[in-house]
């Protein structure tokens, strides 16, 4: 392979490696996301959580846009602690209306509250989220082996029993879309198209 003389030395370029199309071409805070986190199985409550409240605020806007306002996030909600957001009043969410770093819709901050209040009841009932979560696939991530973009759903059937489930239990902002992009993220589906590098390292 050729390479590059830097410093006296000579510097292989780095090998190209395919990803999926919705990766392609974008900022690097975006390619590192789908080289490192997208459809990694998530075994943490915290990240369970994360998720949910980054999903949810998604709802409606692009994922880049959320994911620029991923670290406002953290900081603006406790480190996504349940335990803490649960406890969030009144005085919180007038406080994350002036957050410019996040998205300041009145109806998503106070979802964000409810859902923590939700999640922490599932964590009760089922001893952790995460258990509660992967028994919906066997806790064994479904691999879809899509081989282009367009035959990534935006919805299942999977999605719409869940986002049912999650919406008898008090959360909201979490639709049947929301909830299989939530199951996408957290790698309890690989949606990875068969010519991405990650599609066979997550495979196994």
């Amino acid at each position: 392979m050729a390479g590059k003389r830097i410093g006296g030395e000579v510097k292989n370029k780095l090998e190209y490696k395919k990803r999926c199309a919705w990766a392609e071409g974008t900022f690097q805070q975006y390619i590192d996301y789908h080289d490192n986190e997208w459809g990694v199985p998530v075994h943490d409550d915290r990240i369970h959580f994360e998720f949910i409240i980054l999903e949810s605020a998604q709802a409606g806007l692009s994922w880049s846009t959320i994911l620029k306002k991923r670290e406002a996030y953290r900081e603006a909600f406790a480190g996504f602690d349940p335990e803490k957001v649960a406890r969030f009043d009144d005085s919180d969410v007038s406080r994350l209306m002036k957050n410019e770093g996040i998205v300041r819709y009145d109806k998503k901050i106070r979802s964000a509250i409810d859902n923590a209040k939700s999640f922490l009841e599932v964590q009760k009932e089922f001893g952790s989220f995460d258990r509660y979560i992967w028994n919906f696939v066997d806790h064994k991530p479904i691999v879809n082996a899509p081989e282009s973009l367009e035959e990534v759903p935006a919805k299942t059937e999977l999605s719409d029993k869940i986002s049912k489930d999650l919406k008898r239990r008090g959360f909201s902002f979490l639709g049947s879309t929301t909830v299989y992009a939530y199951l996408q993220a957290c790698g309890l589906i690989n949606d990875h198209t068969t010519d991405c590098f990650r599609y066979l390292e997550l495979k196994h």
